[in-house]
């Protein structure tokens, strides 16, 4: 863990497991760090510059391009002797000509009017933000809370125009997803075909070594991260493709990074990746797109989790694992396996900029990208390292 800790009480007399994302942003967002010794959240001065990695992604291909058809072109107009040019002037004249409509192509947006968005989890502070953030453009909003009667959602209520419909809707529950879909149908604006997008932010963090995390605990995970946002999307994929809309998945930018303690949730957000993919290709030919955005875990908030969290989450599993399992481990290592988690309570106010500015454009771009990863410089390169590199460089580095 990255900051200064004092011993606390022993594991042994150490309540819940895991905690969804929501509940554990919102305690990082409603008070002061609780850990000594914590740095203040980055400044706009002060934050490091996010690099624009959806941009590069989307031009790269094109570029190279413009340099085989640059060489291509040089060496024909040479033999031919029609022209004397060389394969550098005219890699700059293609590049210039088709990065410049790349861009054109990249910034076209739709218009908001008459077009629905349904988003999972705004009682989290990223599904309340992108909620609040389509209002002012004139979408209309299903804001579905796992609580539809926590402080989050009345703040929705209060502070948002009559277009933000706020929605009781668990993923994990059946009949509340029933119950969003006829509530969408009723209230859809004039003249709407169906939803224009699903965006399904609605999460829970599983915690621990795979050994150590109890059943129920993994089912809830299940459910939550993988089954719901499945049954969300076959009951909601007839309204957006009607409207030839799209379905927007957030995952993590780094979950196809093995670490340690992080294996449950990592899996089920690539698992989830995957599925989109596949989803992506099956519904092509329907003219809805699906897209995914995988924020990093600093872009997105560090502060999911409080020192009393984490150490909440490791009293309950010490105390659901038998004796062989406490004598193989020892009381030290799970403490400090738990402990190495602190990264998460780093930073009580969060940049969510990155993120909102992903989201947003998968949303309202006319030809919006496979994927977006608003990440930071470091996770980049982990995930490069990680994805491209063999595995004994990446465990050299990083471990």
């Amino acid at each position: 863990m990255s900051g200064p800790f004092k011993r606390r009480a022993s594991l042994k007399s150490l309540p819940a497991t895991s905690l969804p994302i929501d509940a554990l942003r919102k305690q990082s967002l409603r008070r002061a760090s609780v850990a000594s010794g914590l740095k203040p959240a980055p400044t706009a001065s002060t934050a490091p510059r996010e690099l624009p990695w959806d941009l590069l992604d989307r031009c790269a291909l094109p570029v190279l391009f413009c340099h085989a058809a640059a060489v291509l072109a040089s060496n024909a107009l040479n033999v031919l002797n029609v022209s004397e040019v060389g394969t550098l002037a005219l890699f700059i004249w293609f590049t210039v000509v088709t990065v410049g409509a790349v861009l054109f192509y990249h910034n076209l947006k739709v218009t908001a009017a008459g077009k629905a968005v349904l988003i999972t989890g705004c009682d989290c502070s990223v599904g309340s933000a992108l909620a609040r953030h389509l209002d002012e453009q004139g979408f209309t909003v299903f804001a579905a809370c796992q609580d539809a009667a926590s402080a989050e959602a009345r703040d929705l209520k209060e502070l948002c125009s009559g277009r933000v419909h706020v929605l009781q809707l668990d993923v994990a529950s059946e009949t509340q997803i029933l119950a969003a879909s006829l509530y969408a149908v009723e209230h859809l604006p004039d003249g709407a075909a169906g939803l224009w997008a699903v965006v399904h932010a609605q999460a829970w963090v599983a915690l621990g070594e795979i050994e150590w995390i109890p059943p129920q605990v993994i089912k809830k995970a299940v459910d939550v991260n993988f089954v719901g946002p499945t049954r969300v999307t076959q009951i909601m994929l007839p309204l957006v493709r009607r409207a030839k809309g799209r379905i927007v998945v957030v995952t993590s930018g780094l979950c196809r990074v093995a670490s340690p303690a992080r294996g449950v949730h990592c899996g089920l957000l690539a698992a989830l990746e995957t599925q989109a993919d596949c989803l992506r290709k099956e519904l092509r030919s329907r003219g809805v797109d699906v897209v995914v955005v995988a924020p990093g875990e600093l872009t997105s908030g560090s502060s999911w989790l409080s020192d009393e969290t984490i150490l909440a989450q490791a009293k309950d599993m010490w105390k659901q694992l038998c004796q062989e399992q406490r004598t193989e481990y020892g009381e030290d290592y799970f403490e400090k396996a738990l402990r190495s988690l602190e990264k998460y309570t780093q930073s009580q106010e969060c940049d969510l900029s990155p993120v909102l500015r992903a989201l947003n454009d998968a949303i309202v771009r006319t030809f919006p990208l496979n994927k977006y990863t608003p990440v930071t410089r470091r996770e980049k390169v982990q995930a490069i390292i990680s994805d491209h590199l063999p595995r004994s460089v990446y465990d050299i580095i990083y471990a």
